[in-house]
């Protein structure tokens, strides 16, 4: 399943980091990161519970980016 959130990222390199971490997280397949239009298209293991891979991949991308949003 792939899915696309709203996310606020302040710089491309931050945003670099927070689509590694997304793609580093249980449950992600993929991850992709558009700093110009502040969007994550993130691809779900077959069987990954959406809502609880999200908060993981948020919680992931807040250690390298401390005042990011995903919007989900």
């Amino acid at each position: 399943m792939k899915k696309s959130y709203r996310i606020e990222v302040d710089c491309a390199n931050c945003a670099l980091k927070m689509e590694d971490a997304a793609k580093k997280t249980e449950g992600v397949k993929d991850a992709v990161v558009n700093f110009m239009a502040q969007k994550m298209n993130v691809e779900f293991e077959d069987g990954a519970d959406v809502r609880s891979t999200m908060e993981k991949v948020l919680k992931n991308c807040r250690k390298v980016e401390r005042d990011c949003e995903i919007e989900f």
